[in-house]
């Protein structure tokens, strides 16, 4: 595999994990506050259903890029739509602006894996 395959098939996955991971950071702030551990378990694990979905889709796009180009944007096109009466740019550069960065890489893996199973250099 080339370097530049290697890049193109590693770069939109790594992406994809440290987002999940910088995702994750924000489930915490259910432990501040007077309520039971039961209820802080409860509410960390909701905050973490969007983490699931996308590692969900990460795993199911690790040979189907095309699955991960397009449920990715439309992710990061659902949060703007969802956050719309409150929007500011901090959510579309850090929320929704990697989901379209990295649908865009599988977008162009998938792209370029077709072009060689096809036979163009």
């Amino acid at each position: 595999m080339k370097p530049i395959n290697k890049l193109l098939f590693w770069t939109p996955r790594v992406l994809t994990m440290a987002f999940i991971l910088f995702l994750g950071l924000f489930a915490f702030d259910v432990f501040e506050g007077p309520r039971s551990i039961m209820e802080k378990l409860g509410g960390f694990l909701i905050h973490l259903i969007p983490n699931f979905v996308l590692l969900l889709v990460l795993i199911v796009s690790w040979k189907r890029e095309w699955v991960a180009a397009i449920f990715y944007p439309a992710l990061g096109a659902a949060g703007i739509v969802a956050f719309w009466e409150r929007l500011t740019w901090q959510p579309v550069v850090f929320i929704s602006g990697p989901l379209f960065l990295t649908g865009l890489l599988f977008l162009l893996g998938w792209l370029d894996r077709k072009r060689k199973s096809a036979g163009t250099p």
